[in-house]
């Protein structure tokens, strides 16, 4: 686990697919935390990530002003363009997370890939929600309950959910 594979017939070294996954699956986690409850936390360990080098407090410092660039073009994106740009900020974490593993040596390439699983769960564990184009993502448990005459109402593209017979309206006054 963990190590560079060389592919047949390439000139370059890769990553094993495991760490390539990590480095999207940690990429896309910064692009959905934007604009949530969890975004202070996972900026923070993002930035840690590349705290390393010859100068680390450099390299992590650059590290915190790409996170905000990334969170200041998502907060300027367009209606009806938030995935596609959410997507293009994922890609590019990606890429960067990618690229610092395949510059290391294996001691340091285990440590940012256990700090990677770190920044993962912390995702994860995170609740909150996120806005998009005429949607929101709420992690957890979610009651939606129609009162006193009101309209409640659900359109899920993704995800478990449990629908349950309301009662009419009215029958919770007495």
């Amino acid at each position: 686990m963990g190590e560079r594979v060389h592919p047949p017939n390439a000139g370059e070294w890769t990553l094993d697919p495991e760490l390539t996954a990590l480095a999207g699956t940690a990429g896309t986690a910064i692009a959905q935390a934007v604009g949530t409850d969890a975004w202070h936390g996972l900026r923070a360990a993002a930035a840690r990530v590349f705290h390393r080098g010859h100068a680390p407090e450099a390299a992590q410092q650059t590290a915190l002003d790409r996170l905000d660039r990334s969170s200041a073009e998502l907060e300027r994106v367009e209606p009806g363009a938030t995935e596609r740009a959410r997507g293009q900020v994922a890609s590019s974490w990606q890429t960067r997370f990618r690229d610092l593993l395949e510059e290391l040596d294996e001691a340091d390439r285990h440590q940012v890939a256990a700090q990677l699983r770190e920044l993962v769960a912390l995702a994860g564990r995170s609740g909150g929600t996120s806005a998009g184009d005429d949607s929101i993502v709420i992690k957890g448990d979610v009651r939606i309950e129609a009162r006193e005459s009101s309209v409640a109402g659900v359109n899920v593209t993704m995800g478990d959910v449990t629908f349950g017979t309301p009662p009419p309206p009215g029958a919770n006054q007495g």
